[in-house]
């Protein structure tokens, strides 16, 4: 089991599709390591010698900022920009598309499902009937 940056890398995978199971290595990054490691791409990574992950795992920690160090670098953009109050970080903060994009129909996944708008029934003649006989009735009117 080759282990890179803290993530057990798929051992039925092909190498440049392993790597991108590390977060921040996209497929094109993933072919540049290997290419710099020499390393095939293709290759499977059960058939990777200790050498091959060794190169690998040193360029990536080397050159590259992954898994908990990108995310928290992530995290800390966003929480910038929401302490200073930019558009952006309002956004966020509402969790609304920060990107521009159209909210009127759109944009479900941050806003999450809909919240349906409450209808309330008028109550029918049945329902009034029975209330109107039992109530007594006055002499004077």
């Amino acid at each position: 089991m080759a282990r890179v940056a803290g993530v057990d890398l798929p051992r039925e995978k092909r190498g440049e599709v392993a790597v991108t199971y590390i977060y921040g290595i996209g497929r094109s990054i993933a072919t540049h390591i290997l290419t710099k490691a020499s390393v095939d791409p293709a290759k499977k990574v059960k058939a990777w010698s200790d050498e091959e992950t060794a190169r690998v795992r040193d360029i990536i920690e080397r050159e590259l900022k992954v898994e908990g160090d990108l995310r928290r670098e992530i995290s800390m953009n966003v929480k910038r920009l929401m302490d200073i109050g930019s558009y952006r970080g309002i956004r966020h903060r509402r969790g609304l598309p920060v990107r521009g994009q159209r909210t009127h129909t759109n944009s479900r996944t941050r806003k999450g499902p809909r919240k349906g708008v409450m209808v309330k029934k008028k109550p029918t003649a049945s329902a009034s009937a029975p209330a109107a006989a039992a109530a007594p009735k006055k002499a004077g009117a």
